[in-house]
């Protein structure tokens, strides 16, 4: 459950829910199932490139100005100047790669399937109820 407040516990879910799709996802009982889950990826992909974007913005400020390495605050802020160029750098390669997640996302709206293909999908026959006649 996401706590909203502890970065690293959040970030922690994160891997485990994405670990548990990558394992869901490798056999698809119901095809009507991908529109959801692309769906939430799509929202998913929209909130980490903002987090990668608010790590980034957190080196652009005046960390960048307390950052030190070795002793040495010129090195230290040249590194923070760097990963904050490759947290928004990634943050914009996620953006696109949502993007294309979006247009699955629509494409796969206009998909139907043919539940006769899909057993699991298909009516259950039901017996009809035994009214006492005989013949």
């Amino acid at each position: 459950m996401p706590t909203f407040k502890d970065p690293v516990a959040d970030a922690d879910e994160l891997r485990e829910a994405v670990r548990g799709l990558a394992h869901a996802t490798r056999t698809i009982d119901d095809p009507t199932a991908v529109y959801a889950v692309l769906g939430s990826i799509s929202s998913a992909l929209a909130s980490l490139s903002q987090s990668l974007h608010q790590l980034g913005e957190f080196h652009d400020g005046p960390t960048r100005k307390q950052a030190w390495m070795n002793g040495d605050a010129h090195a230290g802020r040249a590194a923070s100047y760097r990963e904050s160029w490759e947290l928004h750098r990634a943050a914009e390669m996620i953006h696109q790669v949502a993007e294309c997640v979006d247009r699955a996302h629509e494409i796969e709206a206009t998909i139907a399937y043919d539940i006769a293909d899909y057993p699991s999908l298909a009516p259950v026959p039901r017996p009809l109820p035994d009214r006492g006649l005989s013949l």
